[in-house]
């Protein structure tokens, strides 16, 4: 989604870019109306008019170039996976979910406020539910927004009291993070809100915010949900099925 939107508006950009350089062209070409600026710009939209393959070209070429730069990104992301394992796979206080012990990790990073996180619950807890060898461990990534960061300092908080899940899957059910949801899901996780206020402020919490992030930075996320599933990383919304491929496919690697 992102990049879907810098694409467009860099496709924008790219026609007004290219609009002006014909301009500027016709007034040094054509010194007569060099000074018309309205027979100039009839001179330019009927040039382009007749050869629109120049902008479709032209827009080819800047999304042949956005992939390029986005998969030199995510190769560069999977080269940084192995060292950046240990961070990833050592889960926040009581932030994990399925065996302790098991053989593939799934680290997500996730945003409260994110329909695609929301949208992958069910497809993580039926893996949970039907792989008794996987483990989970959720990093909190706020990406949107002032009420993302305080609902993520809650999670956390809720971590160290050891009622992260409760906290988490209360949240998600109650939807955008806002005053009233944070504080409907601390009711229903059985958290005293002031106790954990004081822990969600806390400098334990922004580092673990900002490591997060530093580590979604090495990573290539820019957004979420993110996945690392044993060395591979996933990008977007994951089903069951996806996610049960590339645990598989970390097994075989193990």
């Amino acid at each position: 989604m992102n990049r879907s939107k810098l694409f467009l508006g860099g496709t924008l950009l790219l026609a007004a870019i290219l609009g002006g350089l014909v301009v500027l062209a016709a007034q040094a070409l054509l010194p007569g109306i060099g000074g018309n600026k309205a027979q100039v710009e009839r001179i330019v939209q009927a040039y382009l008019l007749e050869n629109p393959s120049i902008l479709r070209d032209m827009m080819e070429r800047l999304q042949q170039q956005d992939n390029e730069q986005a998969q030199k990104a995510q190769d560069g992301a999977q080269a940084a996976v192995p060292a950046a394992l240990p961070a990833l796979t050592t889960p926040f206080a009581s932030a994990w979910a399925g065996n302790p012990d098991g053989d593939v990790t799934v680290t997500v990073f996730m945003d409260y406020a994110c329909g695609y996180c929301r949208a992958s619950l069910p497809g993580l807890a039926e893996l949970v539910a039907k792989d008794p060898n996987v483990r989970i461990v959720y990093r909190e990534y706020p990406v949107l927004g002032e009420a993302s960061v305080i609902a993520a300092r809650f999670a956390l908080a809720a971590a160290q009291q050891g009622k992260f899940r409760a906290f988490h899957d209360a949240l998600f059910a109650s939807g955008s993070p806002s005053n009233a949801t944070i504080g409907d899901a601390l009711a229903k996780a059985g958290l005293d809100p002031a106790a954990t206020q004081k822990l969600a402020n806390s400098d334990t919490v922004a580092k673990e915010i900002n490591a997060n992030h530093q580590l979604g930075a090495k990573l290539a996320m820019n957004g979420t949900p993110a996945w690392v599933v044993g060395k591979q990383i996933l990008y977007g919304a994951r089903d069951y099925q996806a996610l049960a491929d590339a645990v598989a496919i970390a097994r075989k690697a193990n």
